[in-house]
């Protein structure tokens, strides 16, 4: 059953049972029935009506910055300046990059003509889905509910935010803040655990993004195939680390340890394992040990900088693991504690068969793993599932090309790691086990919006295409396949101009007519 899969699937990201419910079934039918009463009535579709409530979203975020990132601090021990820096900003630069684009995003737009459309008005128009489902994760509480609810808001939709249970502080702290700023036929919260999920989810909705793991992600989409909802899937998967001979070893260390350790290592896009030749390793190892010291201390667990597992379930699942690794330990700094939930940096050497190789980590755990070049690293990448993001360092573009060509993941950064993710020209999104769909600046817009194709006519030129009215003569029929068979692009600036053809001609009759029955006899009434 669902209920059954959501408990199997609690290993993924330390999912947990919820004791209680918040809002009954009938009350979550009767809040999805309200937004979507509430869009259907226009409210939320015009341009003023989404810059307001992006604005009011915004203000929330400013005003609440404190609280929010204290609820952080309470779930993850992340130090609050860092989640400023990684929650809280891009929100807020992302709010702006909506407000400023808008407009142009939302008028309709023509599209290519053809001989057959010439003097018509092919275009797409931009419609708002409805009301729309967010199931966000606990590891970037904030932002992974902000990053995808800032496009859907700007789509014109409404939105029932599902936060997860596991990061309560932060969950609790949306629940309180939200209805302040917003009525809840535009956007709601509901907090709870795995009852309240199933129960919401057998609302139906006009699009669910959720972003998880794969096991739950599956139950996401067998509820949402029940009513034909359409899903934006955000995984994760083991994100592999190519690191070439020819690389600046000290550079790669601070900016792969950089990516691994942020958060714990709780990050979806976090490099999950690296992969080197026997020559590059011991240089590798050597630099990642002096960066750890640099960046934590010899003493991790005293560094403010250095964020705790969520859950005691995720540390158990975590010391397990390291309990059945055979990999040496070539950088271990400090012991695991149970009670701070504190797992420090530890860089394993492994081989394939690893019990660190199968699953995704998700933990300050990275395995180091022998290749023997560029070949074998691509082959390794392509037996298992596509990752969230894969990464290269190395200064030859013929292996960057080989990389890019010959692997398929989300996305790839040459050279750093994460990075892409804040360029929000981008889109950011899975493939295969990763996910499906993409969000982030017009990608999100676009996720949210339903693309309604529009083909206006003019009634003139009705005996350009009257081969298609029966009774069907062979003559029609062949005039008709000719026609059909056929495709001839007409350039924008003339099919522009035909558009205004009917307009052109039916100036120049009026000209005509005016020539004959007007100017004629005013000539004639002078001489």
């Amino acid at each position: 059953s669902s209920r059954e899969l959501l408990i199997l699937a609690d290993h993924c990201r330390g999912y947990s049972k919820s004791t209680s419910l918040s809002l009954s079934a009938m009350a979550y039918n009767a809040l999805v029935a309200k937004q979507r009463e509430f869009f259907l009535s226009g409210a939320t579709s015009s341009l003023a009506a989404r810059k307001e409530n992006l604005n009011k979203l915004k203000r929330l975020i400013k005003d609440n910055t404190d609280e929010l990132c204290q609820a952080v601090y309470r779930d993850l021990k992340r130090a609050p300046r860092e989640t400023v820096n990684l929650e809280i900003g891009n929100a807020i630069v992302e709010i702006d990059y909506m407000l400023s684009n808008l407009a142009d995003w939302m008028t309709p737009h023509a599209v290519q003509k053809t001989h057959l459309t010439a003097l018509d008005t092919p275009m797409i128009y931009k419609d708002p889905k409805g009301v729309v489902l967010i199931v966000s994760p606990w590891n970037y509480p904030v932002a992974m509910i902000l990053l995808p609810l800032i496009p859907a808001i700007a789509a014109g939709n409404t939105v029932i935010i599902k936060p997860s249970e596991i990061s309560a502080h932060t969950a609790k702290c949306f629940e309180e803040l939200v209805p302040k700023y917003f009525d809840e036929e535009v956007l709601a919260v509901v907090n709870g655990g795995i009852p309240e999920s199933t129960a919401l989810l057998k609302e139906r909705f006009d699009h669910i993004l959720y972003t998880g793991c794969p096991p739950v992600a599956k139950i996401i989409m067998e509820a949402a195939s029940k009513h034909l909802t359409p899903v934006t899937l955000e995984l994760g998967g083991k994100c592999p680390v190519l690191v070439e001979d020819d690389a600046d070893m000290f550079v790669t260390a601070k900016r792969v340890c950089w990516g691994k350790w942020l958060n714990n290592g709780q990050t979806c896009l976090a490099p999950d394992y690296v992969m080197c030749s026997a020559k590059t390793k011991p240089l590798l190892l050597d630099a990642m040990r002096k960066v750890l010291v640099d960046y934590y201390t010899e003493d991790p667990k005293g560094s403010k900088d250095y964020s705790r597992i969520i859950s005691d379930r995720h540390y158990d699942r975590l010391v397990t693991l390291l309990g059945k690794t055979e990999g040496k330990h070539a950088v271990e700094m400090g012991v695991p504690d149970r009670e701070d939930l504190f797992i420090p940096p530890t860089v394993l050497d492994v081989t394939r068969d690893d019990i660190f190789m199968e699953d995704e980590i998700f933990g300050p755990i990275l395995p180091v793993l022998t290749v023997s070049g560029i070949n074998d690293a691509v082959d390794y990448i392509k037996k298992g599932e596509k990752p969230l993001a894969a990464y290269i360092f190395t200064r030859n573009e013929d292996k960057v090309k080989k990389f890019l060509t010959e692997t398929s993941s989300g996305a790839v950064t040459v050279n750093d790691v994460i990075m892409h993710l804040t360029v929000d020209t981008l889109p950011f999104g899975g493939v295969g086990n990763s996910g499906m769909g993409r969000y982030r600046g017009k990608f999100g817009f676009d996720t949210f919006t339903h693309e309604k194709a529009v083909l206006k006519r003019p009634f003139f030129g009705e005996s350009l295409l009257a081969v298609r009215y029966p009774p069907m003569t062979e003559a029609k029929s062949a005039r008709l396949a000719r026609m059909t068979a056929t495709r001839m692009a007409i350039p924008p600036w003339l099919g522009r101009g035909l558009g205004y053809l009917p307009g052109v001609v039916l100036a120049l009759i009026a000209g005509m007519l005016i020539q004959m029955f007007v100017v004629d006899r005013i000539v004639r009434s002078i001489f």
